[in-house]
């Protein structure tokens, strides 16, 4: 078994330490000397063989200058400039040497031998495209991380939060937010790619993530592709990844907001017809009218004045 591990970093220096830190700690290997003197990470019976790349997006806050103190077993591709999500982890892919790939956000951290975990259960699993573990909330609940593919059922079930109400996840919801669901083995279309794991023939196959998407939407364009090739999704809460989220994008939530609505309008152009994205944004305005209304009496006017960018966006 052995793995490659691609984290893209901007301006976390903290938060990549922590996730860093994690790794080696919880990551068995069969040599942990090798490791201290910045040699491969070969595993043996009770551990694992795998690699760590760092990018950093051209971080301002001395997250490279750490990597290279602290932890001179990683491989660092240092950016002047940052590059977007898709295509740092493609610059990772591309140096990758690994039998699976595994892209991890920087804004997460092992409690477990993760690594180790996600491996044997990929082993297990007919025609693996991709995988994805259970992430937790720092305050250890359930994160969403899961979901179907956007076709237009799935947008007016979101657009209209009837997939909120209980046994919501029988519609098969773009996203999945009920914690029954993520209590075992799951075929889905899409998992987030905080920490998405692919073996690299099927990277081979069908190519790395969409560099014109810069961030936001990116796993549901490569999971659609992965599938159409004819390989399978699954998550597995097999192991737990913590994810603090919105390490890099900061509190809320604008960014999310307006990048979920380009992302999916984008997923509609590249890959639907031209009535399904008219039908798409028809939606997407109509969900976002009722959320700036919904948001505005409940007195939560920024998030409001999100929506009604969102409005604009669709």
């Amino acid at each position: 078994m052995d793995l490659s591990v691609i984290i893209v970093n901007w301006n976390t220096k903290k938060l990549l330490e922590d996730c860093l830190s994690s790794v080696y700690k919880y990551t068995k290997v069969k040599d942990p000397s090798r490791v201290k003197l910045g040699q491969d990470d070969s595993g043996g019976e009770k551990g694992i063989s795998f690699e760590v790349i760092v990018v950093d997006n051209g971080s301002k806050d001395g997250s490279g200058e750490m990597v290279k103190k602290k932890f001179p077993q990683v491989k660092l591709i240092p950016n002047k400039d940052n590059l977007g999500f898709t295509r740092a982890n493609n610059q990772g892919i591309k140096v990758a040497k690994r039998k699976y790939i595994l892209l991890l956000n920087s804004d997460t951290y092992l409690i477990e031998n993760s690594f180790k975990k996600l491996l044997e259960k990929a082993k297990s699993l007919p025609n693996l495209g991709a995988l994805g573990p259970q992430l937790l909330n720092e305050n250890r609940s359930i994160q969403q991380s899961v979901g179907f593919f956007p076709h237009l059922p799935q947008v007016f079930w979101w657009m209209s939060a009837i997939d909120d109400l209980p046994a919501g996840e029988v519609l098969k919801p773009y996203h999945v937010d009920h914690d029954s669901f993520y209590s075992k083995d799951q075929e889905v279309d899409w998992v987030t790619a905080a920490a998405i794991l692919v073996p690299r023939h099927v990277i081979r196959k069908i190519g790395g993530l969409d560099e014109n998407i810069f961030m936001y939407g990116e796993e549901v364009d490569w999971c659609y592709r992965i599938k159409r090739a004819n390989f399978k999704v699954f998550y597995s809460p097999a192991t737990k990844i913590v994810h603090i989220g919105r390490g890099s994008t900061g509190q809320v939530s604008k960014n999310a907001i307006l990048g979920e609505y380009k992302g999916i309008k984008y997923f509609y152009a590249k890959h639907k017809s031209g009535l399904s994205l008219q039908l798409l944004r028809l939606l997407l305005k109509i969900g976002a009218l009722a959320r700036i209304v919904a948001f505005g009496v409940l007195g939560r006017k920024e998030i409001a004045k999100f929506y009604v960018e969102a409005f604009r966006v669709a």
